[in-house]
């Protein structure tokens, strides 16, 4: 069930954004009628959409004085890609999100593709004013009439500057601050400030690596190294970087982590996320011996997906990056819930496209080396309104606004299965679960509604290693009216799934078998359920 509120003509707002902002169309530029709200199917609850038309990458997330701001690619003239432009949003929790203005257009020198943002605190690029640090973007440019032509020079890297918290954008007069070399994927500009070495850090995608720059000012930047062609997955384009050191948890070692998106050739098909683990000299990332193992790829081969350590094993989490300056020096995490195999034909009307829960990310280390955790973040617990004990299999509690269950198993050494199954009064089902004899979690929407539109979407089961090896296992997953997200063990493994039931799912039921056994488990009913 959609539930919305539209308080007057001059108010956006919509129960999967948790807010209201006053504004104008105009001054919005976002406006909804309450007409397409009420009539909008699959729409989340609890997850960022657009207000319309077509989006996908986050871009320029940054934290700055209380807000956390999330660009994004964005097409507001259709349902499907076009010219980008960067949406923009912002929120206090990362739940609840206000929507504010487009914050940058196509130009002359081309589309707005994916970037990040900065706090330049200390002005070093000379675009504050008045004492205050300015917001910093850096983008890549992509020139449509140069791709179209045949050239491979079509995509080059800009910068934008703000004085007034994100709100409007002064693009730099000197773009493109970085040319481009003769490469024809060449983009998703990701820079971070080196404290150690005093200095900003640039990595972009170079279509099968990663190519690090350095600067002082933002402005003038100088090509450190590249790295990636002989690590990892490499069955399609490497795509939307971030880089930023982590301390392993509970030590005083710190190691660079990098992510890296890649389209296709994800470990269930289509788009998905990998990460290297590694030391970073101040010009050269280094993988750590027992990560370059197990990433290397053999002499001859190209690459394929079990060469990659994957972020996430659903078919639904993509181009991924971290916030910028996020308080308390937490690592947080956000991607598109979307696959380029289906994205631009899901059947949603007038919009496209969600976002992953955000989710706080820990380096750990584990019997197979370094290992990335990617729980959801503690800020989703006041979406929490019902609790309820589940005391043993069968039905369980359900919640069409949203539903969270905390589940603890025990497992023996007999096989046995742990499924959560969801129905709706269609008889279609969604299942997503644990197999004992496999070691595997499993993700299946291949009779969980509409499919038509996509001969890949619903074409197979999705699959995740069990990383842990606990014997006590623990899955905690959340619910959205047109999605799954599984945390297991501590988010150590993780599956994200959209589907698309003709009626919305109604009923759920854990069905337990052989030599799982549930120690705890409980149900909350998210935004008021």
């Amino acid at each position: 069930m959609q539930l919305f509120r539209l308080l007057s003509l001059v108010f956006v707002c919509q129960l999967s954004l948790f807010s209201c902002t006053e504004s104008t169309p105009e001054e919005s530029e976002v406006a909804v009628s309450e007409a397409t709200m009420k009539s909008e199917p699959h729409r989340p609850n609890f997850h960022f959409t657009p207000p319309g038309k077509w989006m996908n990458d986050p871009n320029g997330m940054v934290y700055y004085e209380g807000e956390y701001h999330l660009f994004y690619q964005h097409y507001p003239d259709s349902t499907v890609w076009g010219p980008m432009h960067w949406g923009h949003a912002v929120s206090k929790d990362m739940v609840n999100w206000e929507h504010l203005p487009i914050a940058l257009y196509p130009d002359s020198l081309g589309y707005i593709f994916s970037g990040s943002a900065v706090i330049d605190w200390n002005n070093s690029s000379g675009f504050g004013k008045e004492g205050r640090p300015p917001m910093v973007a850096m983008f890549t440019y992509h020139n449509m009439e140069g791709e179209q032509a045949g050239r491979e020079d079509y995509q080059y890297q800009g910068i934008a500057y703000s004085n007034d918290k994100g709100r409007t954008w002064t693009k730099y007069s000197g773009n493109p601050v970085i040319p481009n070399p003769g490469i024809k994927d060449f983009r998703d500009t990701k820079v971070i400030w080196d404290a150690t070495r005093e200095q900003w850090l640039m990595v972009l995608a170079a279509w099968d690596k990663v190519i690090f720059y350095a600067s002082t000012d933002i402005k003038n930047w100088t090509k450190l190294s590249d790295f990636g062609q002989h690590y990892g997955a490499h069955g399609g384009v490497w795509e939307c970087p971030d880089f930023f050191p982590m301390t392993v948890k509970g030590t005083d070692t710190q190691k660079w982590v990098l992510l890296l998106s890649l389209n296709p050739g994800g470990p269930n098909g289509g788009s998905a996320t990998q990460y290297f683990v590694g030391d970073f000299d101040g010009k050269t990332f280094t993988l750590d011996p027992a990560f370059a193992e197990d990433v290397a790829v053999p002499e001859g081969e190209q690459g394929n997906p079990s060469q990659g350590i994957w972020l996430d094993y659903g078919r639904d989490n993509y181009a991924g990056v971290t916030w910028s300056d996020a308080p308390d020096n937490r690592r947080l995490f956000m991607g598109w819930m979307s696959n380029w195999n289906y994205a631009q034909v899901v059947p949603t009307a007038s919009w496209r496209s969600a976002m992953t829960l955000p989710r706080e990310l820990s380096l750990v280390g584990t019997e197979s080396g370094y290992r990335l955790l990617t729980p959801p973040v503690k800020e989703l617990e006041s979406l929490r309104s019902t609790r309820v004990e589940i005391p043993a299999a069968g039905s369980i509690p359900f919640y069409e606004t949203g539903t969270e269950l905390v589940l603890e198993f025990a497992l023996s050494a007999e096989n046995g299965t742990a499924v959560i199954e969801l129905r709706n009064t269609l008889g279609e089902v969604y299942q997503i679960g644990f197999n004992l004899e496999s070691n595997q979690f499993f993700s299946d929407r291949t009779h969980a509604g509409k499919s038509d539109f996509s001969e890949l979407f619903a074409s197979n089961i999705h699959y995740a290693p069990r990383a842990s090896s606990n014997p006590k296992l623990k899955m905690h997953l959340y619910f959205d009216v047109a999605s799954a997200e599984l945390f297991a063990d501590g988010g150590s493994t993780n599956i994200t799934d959209i589907f698309f039931p003709n009626a919305d799912f109604s009923e759920a039921k854990l069905i337990l078998e052989g030599g799982v056994k549930l120690v705890k488990g409980e149900a909350f009913s998210l935004f008021g359920g």
